[in-house]
């Protein structure tokens, strides 16, 4: 049987930029920043390429090209501060509120106001299309109302009144458009079904001393809803009747946003502590933090994960960029053609295999099936104390890790292999205090060391001649 050498101990390090999360987070570069005149207070992007963004402040919604960011439309007939723009999954239509309560839907080619909805008698902050019904939009104001609109009719379909304070958030269900999920003053989550006109379910209280409500988002499953209430982030499960699952506090100041990239297994928020916290939503812990110039009002991922949008408090708009890599380029093509086409086994072969691996198979000269063939084995050159050990000299190998620039990991490696081998007593004895001086040294110096302490306080008892029972390195 061959020497097998000394295993050297190998530690995970905690290197800033090490992880794969950091990585990619940090890929956001290019920031743009454009400053407007008044606060930023809506951001959305459209559901289909190439991904246009609007963009509310003061009393106009302009529309952004993610390529060049430049305005490729202003919309600016408003008679009041414009609120909550939001584009049609389509991308053809626009709809937006105001301060005066007025609702209109835009179209976003001609800029020309197809319909104006008044039955809000105070400031409209939600304004949003049916993800489902191209016929239905969604509105929440400032008189405590939520409601479901019919455009074709310019009149409300459905009308909420639960809520006691301004609804300042909602949102529609993904699968079923007859579900609302609304955030509101009165510190208070409500769902809502639009074919019972009814609150499904209520979650929070003020009387259990919670901030207002200033965000909510719905997970696309529709199972597990989400809230901000000042500085704490809640996560709801429907399916068990509205139960709190989390409560999150990562921020210091009012989360004022919330957006998910476009899996939705990653989750941002926004404060105006002038952070971005981003979320693994399978663990919610933080894997990413941003830092902004002022506290934010808005934030949106684009549905292809390569712009992140931040409206700020002093009226700047922020876009981080994200280079797409060519393997990410290639995959996306791949779906275009698969979604054109429709031949998916062709196309997930041409995924599946480079070309280059299947041409290089192909060149690769073919053998004698029956025929096997023995690796080559190559000797890897034992160190010094391996040697040493090999030849079961402990104390001389112990001797050979001791001398200057050796490092610690290579120390505290072969004690371990000594404690394998029953050889520490007999490499430790017969020293006298010029020999055991520098095992002390590096004893003391690493006996606080999470990594070795229990290695080194099972050396330092042998040396004050304490019984002890080693354990094996790694298993403590």
């Amino acid at each position: 049987m061959s020497f097998l050498p000394t295993q050297i101990q190998r530690h995970p390090t905690t290197a800033k930029g090490s992880s794969p999360e950091y990585q990619f987070w940090k890929r956001y570069k290019h920031p743009v920043f454009i400053k407007n005149y008044s606060p930023v207070t809506s951001i959305h992007f459209a559901s289909v390429e190439p991904h246009k963004y609007a963009v509310t402040s003061a009393m106009r919604v302009q529309i952004f090209a993610p390529r060049t960011q430049k305005v490729v439309k202003t919309i600016t007939r408003f008679n009041d501060v414009a609120r909550s723009g939001n584009i049609r999954h389509d991308g053809k239509l626009l709809v937006a509120g105001d301060d005066s309560g007025l609702i209109q839907v835009f179209d976003i080619t001609s800029r020309a106001v197809l319909r104006s909805l008044k039955e809000h008698k105070q400031p409209v902050h939600v304004t949003k299309f049916s993800p489902k019904e191209t016929t239905q939009l969604l509105s929440c104001s400032d008189d405590s109302t939520v409601k479901l609109w019919d455009i074709p009719s310019q009149s409300s379909v459905t009308t909420f009144t639960d809520h006691t304070d301004y609804v300042r958030s909602g949102v529609m269900s993904n699968l079923n458009p007859s579900l609302i999920l609304t955030g509101s003053y009165d510190s208070t989550v409500r769902l809502f079904d639009a074919r019972t006109g009814a609150a499904e379910m209520v979650m929070g209280s003020a009387e259990r001393g919670q901030a207002p409500v200033e965000d909510v988002l719905l997970f696309p499953s529709d199972t597990l809803a989400l809230s901000s209430s000042g500085p704490i982030l809640r996560v709801w499960d429907l399916v068990a009747g509205g139960r709190c699952l989390r409560a999150l506090s990562n921020h210091q100041k009012t989360i004022t946003c919330m957006a998910f990239n476009g899996s939705a297994s990653r989750l941002l928020t926004g404060g105006l502590d002038q952070m971005v916290k981003v979320y693994d939503v399978s663990s919610y812990r933080v894997v990413h933090t941003m830092r902004y110039s002022a506290p934010l009002l808005c934030l949106a991922m684009s549905p292809d994960d390569t712009h992140i949008a931040a409206g700020m408090s002093d009226g700047t708009l922020s876009v981080r960029r994200r280079n797409t890599s060519e393997e990410e380029a290639q995959a996306a093509a791949a779906r275009k053609e698969v979604a054109r086409t429709g031949d998916f086994e062709s196309m997930l072969e041409k995924i599946g295999e480079p070309e280059y691996l299947s041409q290089r198979a192909s060149t690769k000269p073919k053998g004698d099936p029956d025929e096997a063939k023995l690796a080559k084995e190559h000797r890897k050159k034992l160190t010094e104390y391996d040697k040493l050990l090999k030849q079961f000299k402990y104390g001389e190998a112990l001797d050979a890790v001791l001398v200057p620039g050796t490092s610690a990991v290579t120390f505290f490696s072969l004690l371990q292999e000594l404690v394998y081998r029953e050889g520490l007593r007999t490499a430790l004895g017969g020293r006298d205090d010029v020999l055991l001086e520098p095992v002390l040294q590096m004893l003391t110096k690493y006996i606080a060391d999470t990594r070795w302490g229990p290695l080194a306080c099972e050396v330092a008892g042998v040396l004050l001649g304490e019984e002890h029972r080693f354990v094996i390195w790694g298993k403590f």
